[in-house]
């Protein structure tokens, strides 16, 4: 193909039979190839102001083209100083306009596509609620993200920067676990949104967390485990025995069935004669893995004491968490002096009781501490627990429990039991 050049021509135009308009022509190639054409109108008056004026642009755009290439030339003065100026621009970071251009286009790409954080909350919940998760576990990517929604509900996500959502969460006025909480659930849903092509990174992970200074887990006595279950009503107790025995989260033993308690008795007593073996087994507890938290399938070993506590009010088949729950437990928990500290009663003030809180999962973090110090075998214990690495019951569980104390645990057993005396309280 013929190469179009920058050259200069005259040339005429005719208007009428015997009328003609005469012009002198600059000839531009086009980038990609092609040309354009510059006239300038003349007269025999006005040839030579037309001739300069013509040749003046030739130059220029003689210039252009050695200084910048054949792409110049199509451009306007404004978007020939805009170019200048991205280039300068670019120059401390060593990048080209085109490689800028390449990073600039996705985040672009993005936002047109992107949608508002209102939006990605419901959708996010929407396809996890699809994929199965628990109730449990959406209820709290929709308190988290609702909170968030209400700061940047309308903006888009793809415009959300790392700086915002440091400063957001810093600026929560949470402890530093509950502020990793909420870091946790924010990167769940960019990731999603990064998927989608919402957006092109994930600005929560560039987050840093906020450092969580060890406290050890908040567990029961030997002594107020014993009087908590000797002060609880009949319909508590199953539920109070086997957290603290069996050590199921509190989610878990509020959808546990008692048709999914095997609550076996030793073989030589089920014979009807002799004493039992020393090693009896007395079954187990099955967590199905619609209402575990890992959502597997997990056995929990049912221990003498807890086999104690349960055959007494043992049934083929409903839910072990009685009705009221909260309200019977706090009850319960209150005879032993748990509950909120300034909210004595009279009563209880004239007995000298002073309230303190209910540690948070005391009944679990109870378990996993005196069975560690007890059994000595963390792997156990983490399977029964429904955690994969035993590590996980050192990191968040273990509290420092003394052997002796360990046996003191696992020795309550109700005054009624056969063969049984009751643990002394002090």
């Amino acid at each position: 193909m013929r190469k179009t050049q920058l050259r200069l021509l005259k040339t005429k135009v005719r208007r009428g039979t015997n009328e003609w308009e005469r012009y002198f022509c600059v000839i531009v190639p086009k980038l990609g190839g092609g040309r354009t054409r510059r006239f300038f109108k003349y007269t025999k008056e006005t040839e030579e102001e037309a001739k300069a004026e013509a040749e003046t642009f030739l130059q220029i755009s003689k210039t252009q083209q050695e200084n910048y290439g054949t792409a110049a030339l199509t451009l306007t003065p404004a978007q020939r100083g805009e170019y200048i100026e991205a280039v300068e621009a670019l120059k401390p970071y060593g990048i080209t306009l085109r490689e800028g251009l390449a990073m600039l286009l996705p985040q672009l790409k993005a936002r047109n596509r992107s949608c508002t954080v209102k939006e990605l909350t419901a959708e996010v919940l929407r396809v996890k609620r699809a994929d199965g998760a628990s109730a449990r576990y959406l209820g709290d990517l929709d308190s988290r993200l609702g909170h968030f929604a209400e700061r940047f509900e309308e903006r888009k996500v793809a415009t959300i920067s790392n700086v915002e959502v440091d400063g957001w969460l810093r600026a929560l006025p949470v402890s530093a676990t509950t502020r990793n909480n909420y870091r946790r659930v924010l990167i769940v849903a960019f990731n999603f949104a990064e998927k989608n092509g919402y957006c092109v990174s994930n600005p929560a992970e560039k987050c840093e967390k906020a450092k969580e200074i060890g406290k050890p887990p908040g567990i029961l006595t030997p002594t107020q485990l014993a009087q908590l279950l000797e002060n609880s009503p009949d319909e508590l107790v199953p539920f109070v025995a086997i957290g603290a025995f069996a050590g199921l989260r509190t989610a878990e033993l509020e959808r546990l069935d008692w048709s999914e308690i095997d609550l076996q008795t030793p073989s030589a007593e089920k014979a009807g004669g002799g004493t039992p073996a020393v090693n009896r087994e007395y079954g187990f507890i099955t967590v199905s893995a619609s209402k575990a938290k890992s959502a597997r399938r997990r056995f929990v070993k049912i221990n003498e004491n807890l086999a104690a506590w349960l055959q007494d009010h043992a049934k083929t088949e409903g839910p072990i968490a009685p009705v009221n729950l909260r309200r019977i437990m706090d009850a319960a928990c209150r005879k032993v002096g748990f509950g909120t500290p300034g909210t004595e009663t009279d009563d209880e003030k004239k007995a000298g009781v002073n309230l303190i809180n209910w540690p948070a999962n005391a009944l679990r973090h109870s378990y996993a501490s005196y069975h560690l110090a007890h059994f000595k075998d963390a792997a156990a214990l983490a399977l029964e627990m429904g955690h994969t690495d035993s590590n996980l019951v050192f990191q968040h569980y273990r509290e420092l429990v003394k052997p002796k104390e360990g046996e003191r645990y696992w020795n309550i057993k109700p005054a009624t039991a056969e063969n049984v005396v009751a643990m002394a309280v002090a």
